[in-house]
């Protein structure tokens, strides 16, 4: 069995013990396996990255822009490969896991450019011959903890823009998909960065969750993941001065008005339920219909889900992808389970594929239930999987109050042809993502990306936005004026 080893103050390391990694599209053997570090293996790390801050803080912003330029680079050249990893410990299609790989390395180039940028503002001062001035300065060792559903941009995302300002990470792969954040580090690596500017941990969380989160030398930490471990993480670091970053669950809805382009919303909510088998963030998981056309979107909704091909993600003509591992198909289909015990009606789908040699991976149907109410749990928690409910409303009103009622607020769109009930939305529904006649994914590298509510933190990620996490401001005043002359 392949094996693979991690990044560790500049070098590639190996230890004693291993976890084996699984495709989910069959989980009878491990594909790879990589390094299980223990809890001193992770303090060395924070040895590491304290050496490498020192360094990487005073090395000048066009080096840095520089080695993320040539990583990008890299990564672009070793496309094919990248992704072939990303579909084998993922599960997610060959197409989804190369435009993955594509954007990770627009993370970097982006930042590489952000990088060649001042960070600050220049200030009136009441002073007379003064000149003062904000400017924005890297604050340290910043713990990164990635999900497995997208392993490789997820990462992208979080180092890419820590990095250009000048801090250093230790950096957490999920267990179940450590493989492709490796090779956001090699790539790194390669094109030049200096040692110990970026530590990778491999290991059992329960295992080095200590070492990794009680460090007194982490500064930040940026987590995306599930609000149960988001809270606990936020609870550990309440009394201690460490920035965090959370990028949490979602309840994201699609709303489809009577005027709406109703093929055109039926597709794009399809594509936005059940692309990475719903396994997204973002992916919308509830529509809301007005009344006069629900039976006919719903038709068309239906139908549309029909046309999905159920397969593994190295299979080019798969369009969905088996779910992460076996628990998480468990819990998906206890979902839909409960959904139905509870008075929903399933329109299609609704139960594991076993079809062939599906029956040794982790696939469930595309699955569209109706008949749901407010009350209903499916309505409410985040499911991540390929299920989608649907509800009908009387009017605008009744659709945007039913997009807000949710813990969550990352994503929502609305399909209309007037714009006055799309501005509407945009002002009234309660998320940090908007969409209009458009999916409730795809929100590219210079977008400002983050929810409210229980989604996530202030702190958003992407664009120049994220820098206000991963940077302190300083102010300076000058005074450039002759000195004041005392009488003899």
């Amino acid at each position: 069995m392949r094996t693979v080893e991690i990044l560790s103050g500049g070098e590639w390391v190996t230890t004693g013990e291993w976890i084996d990694v699984h495709d989910p599209a069959d989980v009878r053997t491990p594909i790879v396996r990589v390094p299980a570090l223990a809890a001193k293996d992770v303090t060395r790390a924070y040895d590491h990255a304290a050496r490498g801050f020192a360094v990487w803080k005073r090395t000048s912003p066009f080096e840095r822009s520089r080695i993320m330029t040539d990583a990008a680079r890299l990564i672009r050249e070793r496309a094919d490969a990248v992704a072939a990893d990303v579909t084998a410990e993922n599960g997610k299609t060959l197409a989804e896991a190369r435009g993955e790989t594509l954007k990770a390395a627009d993370f970097l180039e982006y930042y590489a450019g952000l990088a060649r940028q001042g960070y600050g503002t220049l200030l009136h001062d009441v002073r007379p011959n003064h000149r003062t001035h904000t400017q924005r300065e890297p604050i340290g060792v910043i713990l990164v903890i990635s999900p497995w559903n997208d392993p490789l941009i997820t990462p992208a995302r979080k180092l890419a823009p820590l990095l250009a300002a000048g801090n250093a990470a230790v950096f957490k792969p999920a267990t179940e998909t450590p493989v492709s954040g490796l090779h956001f580090a090699r790539a790194l690596h390669d094109a030049g960065l200096p040692a110990g500017v970026l530590n990778v941990v491999t290991g059992r969380t329960a295992e080095i969750e200590e070492a990794l989160l009680d460090d007194p030398r982490i500064a930040g930490v940026t987590f995306t993941g599930s609000n149960s471990v988001g809270n606990r993480i936020r609870r550990r670091l309440a009394d201690r001065n460490v920035r965090f970053q959370g990028e949490l669950g979602g309840k994201n809805a699609s709303v489809v008005l009577a005027d709406a382009d109703l093929p055109t919303a039926a597709k794009a909510v399809v594509a936005a339920a059940f692309g990475q088998a719903g396994q997204r963030c973002t992916a919308t998981s509830r529509v809301i219909v007005e009344r006069p056309v629900y039976t006919e979107f719903t038709r068309l909704l239906v139908a549309e889900v029909e046309t999905l091909k159920v397969g593994p993600g190295s299979d080019p003509a798969t369009t969905l992808c088996p779910l992460s591992s076996p628990r998480h198909r468990d819990s998906v289909l206890a979902h839909i389970g409960r959904a139905v015990e509870q008075g929903a009606t399933v329109l299609t789908g609704g139960r594991a594929d076993t079809e062939g040699e599906r029956v040794h991976g982790c696939y469930v149907q595309p699955t569209v239930l109706a008949g749901v109410t407010p009350d209903t749990a499916v309505w409410r928690d985040e499911v991540f999987g390929p299920v989608l409910a649907v509800r009908e409303v009387d009017d605008f009103t009744s659709a945007v109050e039913a997009v807000n009622d949710s813990g969550f607020g990352l994503a929502a769109a609305v399909f209309t042809r007037d714009l006055a009930c799309a501005y509407r939305f945009a002002d009234e529904a309660e998320c940090g993502q908007v969409a209009v006649n458009t999916t409730t994914t795809g929100w590219d590298v210079h977008l400002p990306f983050g929810g409210f509510r229980d989604s996530g933190t202030a702190y958003k990620e992407q664009g120049d936005e994220v820098l206000r996490f991963s940077t302190r401001v300083k102010t300076v005043a000058v005074h450039f004026g002759a000195p004041e002359q005392t009488g003899a």
